[in-house]
């Protein structure tokens, strides 16, 4: 009689075939010198599998979880209280996150309807950063094109955690991969206890369902420990890129369920409103960076309209501010959960008056 927890052969062997492709990858980034390379290699690498090969890559929702709560305490292992000190001067960069959010959205959803000719529903869900799941949920209920709002949504991702590592780089923003350990590594009590807090908190999180609340509440967990001198150790440097190459295999498999087909028809509309967000976002940053002291690769990165838990992992392996990004990530997916479905509601209103 097979045991009802373990998986069956054929999902152990797409696991390990994912694992590999992932794994692979990543170290081949990594070994080439590529700046975020253990991400953006295993991302790479998963998506194109997916495609190409149509293999339907996934990891199970428990490893996943595993994946996203080790980044999270290594997130927390470099809190500082410099760090939390700058927290009071969060709320004027949020405020100009909202605008540029709100800005970036509506004008790829505008460049969606008058070149690509979509429906006004359609264009701004796609526009719209961050909540995917919410996103494809509205999209569902609104007969909105799914499809297409997949592709742009996950093809923003893909770009951003590929490309920011390199631009910042090549702007001297962030040394060329580095890879080096922020301090000493756990003894096996401090381990212990950084493992049973962050799972806790990260089940406290989930249950209350807090966006990534997997990461951020095992980051809370980590900070507070690392914040409050209680532990002075990270997690092993074999753990840390094992973690950074989990995440990039994550972000990879969500082209599992995209057909080569779909991301060519959408893949000129995905491109160029991607092209129109990071043009108005840019402007928000420039004015962030010139009229505070936040570093520009923290805002950068903190103002970039991809997921949070792809943003947050940047964040790590590029040595930026982990609670100003996780700040400024969450503020935004807030921003997007309570605004979208209003918005989609006036425009549905819209397209049925046009109708009639």
């Amino acid at each position: 009689m097979t045991n009802r927890f373990l998986p069956s052969r054929s999902a152990a062997l797409l696991l390990i075939e994912t694992l590999a492709f992932g794994t692979a990858g990543g170290l081949l980034f990594w070994w080439a010198e590529l700046p975020g390379g253990l991400i953006s290699g295993a991302m790479i690498m998963v998506a194109a599998a997916a495609m190409v090969l149509r293999r339907p890559l996934a990891l199970p929702p428990p490893l996943s979880h595993v994946i996203l709560m080790t980044l999270g305490v290594s997130l927390g292992a470099v809190v500082s209280p410099q760090m939390l000190r700058n927290i009071a001067s969060y709320p004027a960069t949020i405020a100009v996150l909202a605008l540029a959010t709100f800005g970036a959205t509506f004008g790829s959803s505008l460049y969606l309807q008058r070149v690509h000719g979509w429906d006004r529903a359609s264009a701004f869900l796609a526009g719209s950063p961050g909540a995917l799941s919410q996103i494809i949920m509205l999209a569902t209920e609104r007969n909105a094109d799914v499809a297409g709002i997949a592709v742009v949504q996950t093809m923003r991702v893909i770009i951003l955690t590929a490309a920011l590592p390199l631009v910042l780089s090549a702007i001297g923003l962030m040394p060329h991969a580095t890879l080096a350990m922020r301090g000493p590594a756990a003894t096996l009590p401090e381990f212990a206890v950084l493992a049973v807090a962050a799972t806790a908190v990260a089940l406290l999180f989930h249950r209350l369902r807090v966006p990534a609340g997997w990461m951020l509440g095992a980051m809370l967990a980590s900070g507070v420990l690392h914040g409050s001198g209680w532990i002075a150790g990270g997690l092993p440097l074999s753990v840390y890129m094992a973690a950074l190459i989990g995440i990039g295999t994550l972000i990879g498999t969500r082209f599992a369920k995209i057909s080569g087909r779909t991301v060519l028809r959408h893949i000129l509309a995905a491109l160029g409103s991607f092209a129109v967000a990071i043009a108005i976002s840019a402007v928000f940053v420039a004015a962030v960076a010139l009229g505070t002291h936040a570093r520009l690769s923290d805002v950068i990165v903190a103002f970039a309209p991809g997921a949070m838990d792809a943003m947050l992992a940047l964040a790590l392996t590029l040595h930026i501010d982990p609670v100003f990004v996780g700040a400024h990530h969450l503020s935004r997916f807030i921003f997007v959960t309570m605004a979208t479905p209003g918005i989609v509601h006036l425009f549905g209103r819209g397209n049925e008056e046009i109708d009639d």
